[in-house]
């Protein structure tokens, strides 16, 4: 058992690590709010996934993935979302462009649920996420369905998610004023926007099977 939940916690953390939605939406919020705000984005990052590893444990990913129906609107919902912040994103890049470089850099008042709020859509909203969940945790489920062990596998998941963006939000926030210069901040909002909308065409085109 101890061995298959170590393989467990290594393969998710690579996947963790992989640069997605959540990596570039924490990378703003930080930049934006400073650490609070890009720690409160990778807690509501964790509740998100916490909405799909309990409905995986019960049951109810999968019969989301059977409906095509219930995925296609999710997927839709979900894409809508990612490219509403990367409007957002980009707007924002715009307004740092015409910062005076020699203006003091500050960090933004950001609202704590707003925070939360974004991290928390970004994977309640993405279906990959419910994928991933009902394909890969029960590779490591000894025989049928144990909803105690998935949600000891879902919680590790989850510990490391929280491990991982602490880690990283802290080095952002450690860079934070070059990071926030008007022309850098312009320069990385820029690229988070574009990635974003390539996360927004991958996940509205993204199909069950995969």
């Amino acid at each position: 058992m101890e061995t298959s939940i170590l393989t467990f916690a290594l393969a998710a953390l690579v996947l963790i690590m992989i640069p997605g939605p959540d990596q570039a939406l924490i990378t703003r919020s930080t930049l934006v709010g400073g650490r609070a705000s890009g720690l409160l984005t990778t807690v509501g990052g964790v509740a998100g996934l916490t909405v799909h590893a309990g409905a995986a444990a019960i049951g109810l990913s999968a019969l989301l993935l059977a409906s095509a129906t219930a995925f296609a609107a999710l997927k839709i919902v979900g894409a809508a979302y990612l490219l509403w912040m990367a409007v957002q994103t980009l707007r924002s890049a715009a307004r740092s462009r015409r910062e005076p470089e020699e203006a003091p850099v500050e960090r933004a008042r950001w609202r704590p649920a707003t925070a939360l709020w974004q991290g928390f859509l970004s994977n309640a909203l993405n279906p990959k996420v419910a994928l991933f969940f009902v394909t890969f945790l029960p590779q490591f489920l000894s025989a049928g369905p144990e909803p105690g062990r998935a949600l000891l596998l879902s919680a590790v998941f989850a510990l490391l998610y929280l491990s991982w963006f602490g880690l990283y939000v802290a080095a952002v926030d450690g860079f934070g004023r070059l990071l926030r210069r008007p022309r850098v901040k312009a320069a990385i909002e820029r690229v988070t926007g574009v990635l974003l909308i390539a996360f927004a065409v991958k996940m509205a085109t993204a199909h069950q099977t995969t």
